[in-house]
């Protein structure tokens, strides 16, 4: 099997936050003439239009967590068929290297690489080393982390452990030198709001209406944009309406980047993807970790940007009407701490992250970090 002609597979799938750095690295080795061949589950329907000109490449997975014993059983046998189905592929296109994005569906392929001694590695996004990677960590030629401290990694000399940051997409990348401006003192005030790629049902309850117990002035200067839920979509857009607040709802934005990059300040769960993006981009923000969390990984993604005074973190069970409207009033009428802050957030940015990864997959695939029989 080629060293170093063959191509690189990324095996990536399910939320944002998995499948945006391995679009990120796919876009930099593109630019570097090394063909890409992407991996995913039956989830991954619509990846043509996030990796365009590079090959797709469907297998089965499961997600064992939160299912009872028979639901486990299913998905450890969906993931058997996976895994089946990836050393087929992996016999197929002879890949260079195999990188995995953590996940679900990234554990077939991993494991095929695996089993069958292909060059591989892992990318971990978050402040803490997420499940199916660290089920991967031991039996893998390098692990490439976003954040100098990672919580879970395992402890082996031999094993290249790179801070290589997290990949943003090109969208965002492209929109970094946008300076960030603050909102005038009775001039429009940007408000982006979104609660991860399955939005954030705690969002819609509370954040409408702390907002309508603003201050009338302060509501008039309001130009709120808002990811929702389906089911919540009716009742924010009443809220914001009966308000008089001028409102932007949907499900899903396309255009997410200019919409950040446009925000004068940004409300929203702190996945490593939106820490990042909030990063490169320099924008305050209102971060509300997710609760139920895997190892409370998003209170550590959100402590990433606070800890140097880039965001401010308000936990899931503080976060009510009046304190979140009481902590909006004091930004919206104190401009400079949010100015300040956006300058704290673009200096925790990685923008060198796609191209230290892709060095770091460029070695692997030629031969110079070694490789490493099957355990």
């Amino acid at each position: 099997m080629s060293l170093n002609t063959g191509s690189i597979m990324l095996a990536a799938g399910g939320t944002g936050g998995h499948v945006f750095p391995a679009q990120a690295l796919a876009a930099e080795l593109d630019r570097r003439g090394r063909s890409v061949d992407i991996v995913t589950d039956r989830r991954g329907d619509d990846f043509s239009n996030r990796f365009p000109g590079q090959a797709i490449h469907h297998v089965t997975s499961g997600t064992p967590s939160g299912r009872g014993l028979l639901g486990k059983l299913m998905a450890m046998a969906e993931i058997a068929l996976g895994t089946l189905q990836a050393r087929r592929l992996i016999r197929q296109v002879e890949p260079a290297a195999v990188v995995g994005f953590g996940g679900y569906p990234s554990l077939p392929t991993m494991l095929a690489a695996i089993t069958l001694s292909v060059p591989r590695a892992i990318h971990e996004q978050n402040a803490v080393l997420g499940r199916v990677n660290r089920l991967l960590a031991r039996r893998v030629d390098a692990i490439a982390t976003s954040f100098p401290v990672t919580k879970a990694l395992p402890k082996m000399p031999e094993q290249p452990q790179l801070v290589t940051g997290n990949p943003v997409r090109d969208a965002i990348s492209a929109l970094a030198e946008q300076p960030y401006v603050a909102a005038e003192g009775n001039g429009p005030f940007e408000l982006l709001i979104f609660g991860g790629s399955q939005g954030a049902r705690r969002f819609s309850e509370v954040i409408p209406q702390a907002l309508v117990a603003l201050a009338p002035d302060l509501r008039r200067r309001l130009s709120v944009v808002q990811q929702c839920r389906p089911e919540d979509l009716d009742a924010v857009r009443q809220s914001y309406g009966e308000a008089g607040i001028k409102a932007e709802t949907a499900e899903f934005f396309t255009d997410l980047p200019t919409r950040l990059a446009a925000a004068h300040l940004v409300i929203a769960r702190s996945g490593a993807g939106t820490v990042s993006e909030l990063a490169m981009l320099g924008r305050p923000s209102v971060l509300v970790p997710y609760a139920h969390a895997t190892d409370d990984h998003q209170t550590r993604n959100a402590e990433i940007l606070s800890s140097v005074g880039g965001a401010w973190v308000l936990p899931e069970a503080d976060l009510g009407v009046s304190i979140l409207s009481e902590h909006l009033a004091k930004l919206m009428t104190e401009p400079e701490l949010l100015s300040d802050a956006a300058k704290a957030a673009r200096r925790r940015a990685q923008p060198n992250a796609a191209a230290q990864l892709a060095e770091l997959v460029l070695a692997l695939s030629g031969g110079e970090l070694g490789g490493r029989a099957a355990a």
